[in-house]
């Protein structure tokens, strides 16, 4: 019977060697790239001396001309959309046209400038860069995400402009909202091809399919997770067995000759937890990435008519010292103007008589989350949503979102839409798994929990915590191989 026990035990050392060795690869991928990651998103994130875009309030940029009296003067009858903005020296009517182009027509004369839409990409990265010498060395509008510009940035369309400069810096913006996507010089864009093939192996993907390769690094996480549990369990079985060789090589005062394997335990216990953390988080972020329902609803569109727009966009019970933006949405039928003030106040004004909708933004932002959820429940008495104005980013809607402020509508079964009316975005949606596969990831992969001991602090314990699985792994291959 003991025989047999003794035979089990070596056959589960056994299983936990193989399964290491398999993880190992993976393991020294992920870790390095792991490592890597404060580098690119904190320490060496490029500087740019300006994030946010200031617009001119629409008593600075003085507008001649209404809304109505361009497009008459040009032959419009239907547009999508419209705003104000001012950039070398000049106002512009950013027009949503109903191909989804965009239009730049002087608020002045009404005239139409030739290629509007990248002279603007153009400003808007010369203001984030606030570089007005380098040449521009490409300029190219980017309606899909790539290897640089990843789907973590969310905002498309964006024109991506490559500065001639020494830093290779591209600065990719959204003129539509005049925000920045994101920059990357040579050092960050080095960074990420890093990060991408190394920790999300991309190359599986771009060879086999993203399917493949979810699939194939969920397998890699369960055999590393075995690998882990088999490590516990066999410092369980033979713990006093370890514990007998020691004192019997104090006792005749032999040299240890297994300190690796004795390293490769002790901080293989010390370390567990980490990789834990790490390989469920990962684990689960994969399988609800690979199981979840994908969303195939169409962005809100909308078509305006001349008609429609019978009170002239300057004339507003607003002081024109108070506007920062105005556009149009049309809810219900009914057209509004969307005006914006300079306390990130919304309100909304009918476009036949200027009558202002209460409460305007909230009923939009329920319209909307409605549009996306392809429901009509704002008509039902007995269902009630909550609605609340978020302005800075929380743990449930993170700084990856992008978009601010948004409004959040809470349904029952904990089901929250995050809505930005002021693009009429759907800027998140958190329900069921997706919300504990966030909050998991977050806190248990990214650290998240350190955040109150700042971001460097958080930075350097993520990077300890990822240099002790590499180490307990390079512990573990060098045990192997004294083994041999």
């Amino acid at each position: 019977m003991q025989n047999q026990s003794l035979v089990a035990k070596k056959q589960f050392y056994k299983w936990h060697r193989i399964l290491g060795l398999i993880s190992l690869i993976p393991v020294i991928f992920w870790s390095i790239s792991g490592l890597s990651h404060p580098f690119m998103s904190n320490w060496f994130r490029p500087f740019i001396p300006q994030e946010l875009f200031k617009p001119r309030t629409q008593q600075q940029m003085a507008p001649v001309l209404s809304l109505q009296q361009v497009m008459d003067q040009n032959k419009i009858l239907t547009i999508r959309n419209f705003s104000l903005v001012n950039f070398n020296k000049q106002t512009y009517y950013q027009a949503l046209m109903p191909d989804s182009s965009y239009r730049y027509y002087s608020a002045i004369d009404g005239v139409l400038l030739p290629n509007g839409d990248k002279q603007y990409a153009v400003y808007l990265a010369r203001y984030f860069t606030q570089d007005s010498v380098s040449s521009i060395k490409s300029i190219n509008l980017q309606t899909t995400f790539d290897a640089t510009y990843q789907p973590i940035n969310r905002l498309l369309p964006v024109w991506k402009i490559a500065f001639n400069r020494a830093d290779g810096m591209d600065v990719y913006v959204e003129t539509n909202q005049s925000r920045l996507g994101t920059f990357n010089n040579n050092t960050r864009k080095t960074l990420l091809w890093i990060f991408r093939q190394f920790h999300s192996w991309q190359f599986l993907a771009d060879a086999f399919g993203e399917t493949f390769r979810q699939v194939t690094l969920l397998i890699v996480v369960a055999i590393m997770t075995l690998s882990l549990f088999s490590g516990i369990i066999v410092y369980g079985l033979f713990w006093k067995r370890f514990k007998q060789i020691q004192e019997k090589q104090k006792i005749e005062g032999k040299k240890e000759k297994r300190f690796v394997h004795r390293y490769h335990r002790q901080l293989g216990l010390v370390v567990s937890f980490v990789m834990l953390t790490f390989t469920i988080s990962g684990g689960f972020h994969l399988w609800v990435k690979l199981t979840g329902r994908t969303d195939t609803k169409q962005p809100f569109e909308q078509l305006i008519n001349r008609t429609d727009l019978q009170v002239s966009n300057l004339n507003f019970p607003i002081a024109d010292s108070l506007i920062k933006r105005t556009s149009l949405i049309k809810y219900k039928d009914i057209t509004f103007y969307q005006v914006t003030d300079t306390k990130k106040l919304v309100k909304y004004f009918d476009t036949q008589s200027v009558t202002e909708i209460l409460d305007g933004d909230r009923k939009f932002a329920l319209y909307l989350s409605n549009y996306y959820r392809g429901s009509d429940t704002e008509h039902n008495t007995t269902y009630k949503a909550s609605t609340e104005l978020i302005k800075q980013f929380t743990p449930e809607y993170g700084f990856i979102n992008k978009r601010l402020p948004v409004i959040k509508i809470s349904y029952p079964q904990h089901e929250d839409w995050y809505i930005e009316t002021s693009s009429a975005k759907l800027a998140s949606k958190v329900a069921g798994i997706d919300r504990l596969e966030a909050l998991s990831f977050i806190f248990l992969h990214k650290y998240f929990g350190m955040t109150w001991a700042g971001k460097n602090v958080r930075d350097i314990v993520s990077m300890l915590a990822a240099a002790g699985v590499l180490v307990v792994s390079l512990f573990g291959f060098a045990a192997f191989i004294k083994n041999k």
